[in-house]
């Protein structure tokens, strides 16, 4: 059987790229190779996977070498990252302020079904909210930025422990009954159960006036990689959610959520909170 052609790293360059671009494009491009691979690359290696002639190879990772983006290991000669590229990472995480990644998404939201939107994420045994984008209308729901809130009562809440097994949920909820705010209150382990099946069935929770009175809450899960690690949700009066407000509510909020997941800023940035937080279910 004929081999596939190789194609070249040149195919991936920028179309505006002149000559001295080019030259930057393909340095960059054996760097993120490096990145990708689980060990040093050999010059052989490097030639194989970019079609690219060992001598512009040469040139390339020499140069590369010299600025310490790279270090050449032994005498085959093979390479790996250099300190340079830590230190670029470290800048750009830097840089990352989940809150402020996320207003560019939750704003048009807020905009568009004129509810609050909201972003959270579980911390311990509480939802904590990380990003709050409010409509511009007197009449409207208003939590603070850095909130917390109960999970067996919110939208965002139930999305989460929607996520964990059914030991997780117990060893973090109050003795029963729960604390009740509302008639509505889902106050036992069985109808929070009951509840977070529905969640899984039909992909989003509801919050029918169950932590106040007169207001309601639709959310649904933000997920990286299969994993929940967060919530979107619109809140507001209660008669501005019926059924089909409603669908088309989470509609808006599944498209933000796969903007969000798409985003590789939203994404370290959301990493990055998520190793500050308390586990659910360990002090």
């Amino acid at each position: 059987m004929p081999r596939a052609p190789r194609t070249s790293v040149d195919d991936a360059k920028p179309a505006s790229a002149n000559y001295h671009a080019n030259a930057l494009a393909r340095g960059l491009a054996l760097l993120e190779m490096l990145a990708a691979a689980p060990e040093p690359l050999t010059l052989t290696e490097f030639s194989e996977a970019t079609a690219l002639p060992k001598s512009t190879l040469v040139r390339l990772l020499s140069v590369l070498s010299e600025m310490e983006y790279l270090v050449r290991v032994d005498d085959r000669p093979s390479y790996r990252l250099g300190h340079k590229v830590q230190r670029l990472a470290a800048a750009y995480v830097s840089t990352l302020d989940l809150t402020v990644v996320a207003e560019r998404y939750l704003q048009p939201v807020a905009a568009s079904t004129g509810q609050t939107a909201n972003l959270g994420v579980l911390d311990g045994d509480q939802v904590l909210h990380i990003c709050v984008a409010e409509p511009d209308r007197p009449l409207r729901f208003t939590t603070a930025l850095g909130a917390r809130d109960q999970t067996y009562a919110t939208g965002l809440g139930k999305v989460l422990l929607a996520a964990l097994p059914d030991e997780q949920v117990a060893a973090i909820m109050p003795a029963e009954p729960f604390p009740a705010f509302t008639e509505n209150t889902l106050v036992t382990l069985a109808e929070l159960r009951k509840d977070l099946r529905r969640v899984v069935r039909r992909g989003y929770a509801l919050d029918d006036s169950e932590r106040s009175a007169g207001l309601r809450c639709v959310a649904v899960p933000v997920r990286v990689d299969g994993d929940c690690l967060a919530a979107v949700s619109v809140s507001g009066p209660a008669g501005e959610f019926g059924t089909a407000r409603q669908h088309a509510y989470v509609a808006a909020l599944g498209e933000v959520a796969g903007a969000l997941t798409d985003d590789p800023d939203f994404v370290t940035a959301l990493r990055i909170v998520h190793r500050s937080l308390r586990v659910a279910g360990r002090s």
